[in-house]
């Protein structure tokens, strides 16, 4: 596959307006995409051609979320969002923590991963991509702007460090029901050295809740621990109420549809398709797809 220039005029200027947001040194910054500083000193100055290789402009573009074809997916302010952004922002403000434990399909990834784009010092890291100790403390390292090789506790180390060197950072933990036990007893250690430096945000499903809830009934070691420092409660958005719930989906699939839609059959219609299966934007996203 041969990359167009258009792409990598594309990646580059994500690259450009993601170091905004980094509170690092651009050597630093030039970590987190695995190139060296000289080389992201060059891309600065507005040189793309025979400086990386396309492997490298690829990498750095799923890094980047840039999408190869022409997807235009809008981002939409809704209710899911807003509350998400809201969380993120306090726990980033005031250096506290907070578990979002919610339904599956609901845009829970989506925002987050898009609000930590709009926010300075603001980290994503998805724990399925990294379930190991090894691979949690190596991948965090990584995407704050640090060499994630060498000694494992050296790393650790210097993560910790550099976490409370920085300008009011947040790391949104996402898919965190996927972590190991060891990794999770490895998120409070870096909870413990980063208290009132560092904000965190947990998210994930029903299996995260199920995880810390029989930890805790267990008496497993670090779970009452990880719970009472991410605020003791477990954050929802979705109604508990049948028809509060159902209004709730409604608004929330009719919002994505209306800003996304390009095909024939009305909003409505695939809105109401997803309803009586009880399906997620997920769905509803191949729905949009078909349609157009």
């Amino acid at each position: 596959m041969e990359l167009t220039l258009a792409y990598k005029q594309q990646v580059r200027q994500a690259l450009l307006e993601a170091r905004k947001n980094f509170g690092g040194t651009d050597a630093q910054y030039a970590k987190i995409y695995n190139i060296n500083g000289a080389v992201y000193s060059r891309l600065n100055k507005g040189e793309i051609e025979k400086i990386i290789s396309d492997s490298q402009w690829l990498q750095i573009g799923r890094q980047l979320n840039i999408n190869i074809r022409d997807i235009d997916w809008k981002i939409v302010r809704t209710q899911v969002y807003n509350e998400i952004e809201q969380s993120i922002s306090f726990c980033q403000a005031f250096s506290r923590s907070m578990i979002l434990v919610d339904d599956c399909g609901i845009g829970k990834t989506f925002c987050s991963k898009n609000i930590v784009k709009t926010l300075k010092n603001a980290f994503y890291i998805d724990c399925s991509q990294a379930k190991t100790k090894q691979q949690f403390i190596r991948l965090l390292a990584k995407t704050i702007g640090l060499d994630n090789k060498g000694k494992y506790v050296d790393v650790k180390e210097n993560l910790k460090y550099y976490l409370n060197l920085l300008h009011q950072p947040v790391i949104v933990v996402d898919e965190a029901g996927d972590l190991e036990y060891p990794a999770f007893l490895e998120l409070k250690e870096l909870w413990n050295a980063t208290d009132g430096y560092c904000g965190w945000y947990m998210v994930g499903a029903d299996g995260l809740r199920a995880k810390i809830e029989k930890g805790i009934n267990s008496r497993k070691v670090g779970y009452a621990e990880i719970f009472s420092r991410f605020s003791d409660e477990f954050i929802k958005l979705t109604p508990n109420g049948v028809d509060d719930k159902k209004a709730f989906r409604y608004e929330l699939l009719t919002q994505v549809a209306s800003a996304n839609h390009k095909g024939s059959q009305p909003v409505e219609t695939l809105v109401n398709q997803c309803m009586k299966k009880e399906a997620t934007l997920r769905h509803l996203d191949t729905l949009l797809k078909i349609s157009a």
